[in-house]
C-alpha cells in the first residue's frame, strides 16, 4: 500500500503523462507522407499557422524525390501556356484549371527562386534547379518545414485510418494513435519500390469507400523481342522515329494497324527501349497490347524520304564502286548501328563489291534504313517505372481544395489521384501544386 508521501507524487506524475499523451495528439493536421506533395503540404499548413503532424515510413524524407531526373531533379515545365500545359494531363485537364489557377508553373519557380534556389529551363521546356541535385531541392523543402515548425516523424509505418461519420477519427500507426481535425493523404504511387513506395495510400482509400483505379507502370520503358536491340545497349539515337503497329487477332484480315508515331531521342537497353520518346508512349503502348499484337518501326532518317534517301545511296555507292559493301555501311548509318543495319540484311551477300549491288537491294537496304523492325513484348515492371498512374477518380475530390467528397477532413494530393501525365516536369508539378493547395485550404473555412 502507498504511503502518504508517495501517493500524491504518483498521482501527479500520472495526470502529466496524460496530459503529455493528450497534448502529444494535439494536432491541426496529420500529413502521412514525407514526399513532394506531403512536404508542401505540411510546409504550407504550417506557414499558414497550424499545428502540422508529418508522419513518414522510411527513416528520412524525400527519398524518392532525391532521385528524380537520374539526380538532377525536374521540378517543373516551364511551358508558359496554361492551356497547353494542362494538355498534357489528357482526360484530367478539366478538373486542374482550379487548382492550377491556385498555384502554377510561376509559383514553382517563384517558391524555389525566392528560398534560394535558381532554376535553369532545358530541352522541351524541362526545368531543373541550376545546381543540377535534387538534393539541394530536398533542402529547400526541409527548411520550409522547419521555420513553419513543422512536427516530423519518420520510422513510423501507418496500418489505417479510423472513420466514422464522415470524418476521420484518427490514424494508427506502430500501435500508437494519433488524432488531428485534419487528415492528409500524401504517400504517393508504386513506381521506384525501393524507396519504400507499396501503395498503402491506395488501399486505405479503397476501405475507405472511395473507387480507386488500380494502378499500373505509367511511365516506364518497353521490352522487345529481337536479340539486336539488346546488342546495342547503351547507344542512343537522337533524332529518331519510331511508329507503332497493332495485329489484331480477332480482324480476319490479321493485317497491321498503325497505331501512333512519335519522333525523339531513343534508348536501347539489355532489356529492350528506354528514353523520354519511348516511356512517353508506354501508356498509349500499354493499350495496344491489351488488344493484339504490337510491333514497331524505327525510322533512322525521320526527316528525309524514301526516293531521297535512295538518291544519297546512290551517290554513296558511286564514291565506293570498288569496295565490298560490308565495309561502307557505317557510310550510311547512324554511329553504332552499322553492326545491326549488316545483320538485318540478311539476303544480301555483303562481301560483294558495291558496284555489283541491284537496284532491288539498294531499295531493299533503304527500306530497312526507314522501317528497323520490332516487336514490343511488354512494359517494364514499377521498379523500371518513372511514374505509375493509377488513384482515386477525380469526380470524388473537390479538386478546388483536394477534399474529399466522402470524408470532410480528408485529403488527397500527388500521386495518389488517378491523373495520368508525361515525363517532363508535369508530375513534379502535380506534387507541388496539390500539395499547396491542400495546405492552402485545410481548416479555412
Amino acid at each position: 500500500m502507498f504511503d502518504n508521501l508517495k501517493l500524491p507524487f504518483l498521482c501527479y506524475n500520472l495526470v502529466h503523462r496524460i496530459k503529455m499523451k493528450n497534448l502529444e495528439n494535439n494536432f491541426d493536421v496529420i500529413v502521412i507522407g514525407g514526399g513532394p506533395s506531403g512536404m508542401m503540404v505540411a510546409g504550407r499548413a504550417g506557414e499558414r499557422g497550424l499545428k502540422v503532424l508529418l508522419l513518414e515510413k522510411n527513416k528520412q524524407l524525400g527519398d524518392k524525390l532525391k532521385i528524380t531526373g537520374g539526380g538532377r531533379c525536374n521540378i517543373t515545365n516551364a511551358e508558359p501556356d496554361k492551356e497547353k500545359f494542362l494538355s498534357h494531363y489528357g482526360q484530367s485537364k478539366d478538373f486542374l484549371y482550379s487548382a492550377f489557377s491556385q498555384y502554377g508553373v510561376k509559383d514553382t519557380f517563384s517558391f524555389f527562386e525566392s528560398r534560394g534556389l535558381p532554376l535553369v529551363v532545358e530541352a522541351r521546356q524541362r526545368a531543373f534547379p541550376k545546381t543540377q541535385k535534387a538534393e539541394d531541392v530536398f533542402k529547400v523543402l526541409e527548411k520550409y518545414l522547419k521555420k513553419n515548425r513543422v512536427t516530423i516523424k519518420t520510422g513510423v509505418r501507418v496500418s489505417r485510418l479510423k472513420a466514422s461519420g464522415g470524418i476521420i477519427q484518427s490514424v494508427v500507426a506502430d500501435r500508437k494513435t494519433y488524432e488531428a481535425k485534419a487528415v492528409v493523404l500524401a504517400t504517393g504511387g508504386l513506381s521506384h519500390p525501393e524507396t519504400g513506395a507499396t501503395g498503402d495510400g491506395f488501399s486505405w482509400l479503397a476501405d475507405l469507400g472511395h473507387t480507386v483505379k488500380q494502378p499500373t507502370p505509367d511511365i516506364v520503358p518497353l521490352s522487345v523481342r529481337e536479340k539486336w536491340v539488346k546488342d546495342l545497349s547503351g547507344v542512343s539515337l537522337s533524332f529518331m522515329k519510331i511508329t507503332f503497329f497493332l495485329d489484331n487477332p480477332s480482324t480476319s484480315l490479321r493485317a497491321s494497324k498503325k497505331a501512333f508515331s512519335k519522333t525523339g531521342k531513343i534508348l536501347f537497353t539489355h532489356f529492350g527501349l528506354s528514353g523520354p520518346l519511348i516511356m512517353n508512349s508506354a501508356r498509349a503502348v500499354k493499350d495496344l497490347l491489351r488488344a493484339g499484337v504490337v510491333t514497331a518501326q524505327i525510322d533512322l532518317y525521320p526527316d528525309t524520304d524514301l526516293g531521297t534517301l535512295d538518291k544519297n545511296l546512290i551517290k554513296i555507292f558511286d564514291q565506293n564502286k570498288n569496295r565490298d559493301l560490308k565495309n561502307i555501311i557505317k557510310d550510311f548509318t547512324p554511329d553504332g548501328l552499322d553492326k545491326t543495319v549488316a545483320g538485318l540484311l540478311k539476303d544480301i551477300d555483303l562481301n560483294k563489291k558495291v558496284h555489283s549491288v541491284t537496284v532491288d537491294e539498294r531499295k531493299q537496304i533503304g527500306q530497312l534504313l526507314k522501317a528497323l523492325p520490332l516487336t514490343i513484348t511488354g512494359l517494364l515492371g514499377f521498379d523500371r517505372a518513372v511514374v505509375s498512374d493509377g488513384g482515386v477518380v477525380l469526380t470524388e475530390i473537390d479538386m478546388r481544395t483536394m477534399r474529399s467528397k466522402l470524408y470532410d477532413n480528408l485529403y488527397i494530393t500527388g500521386d495518389l489521384l488517378n491523373i495520368n501525365r508525361p515525363s517532363g516536369g508535369y508530375s513534379l508539378q502535380l506534387c507541388w501544386t496539390t500539395g499547396f493547395v491542400a495546405g492552402d485550404n485545410i481548416l479555412a473555412s
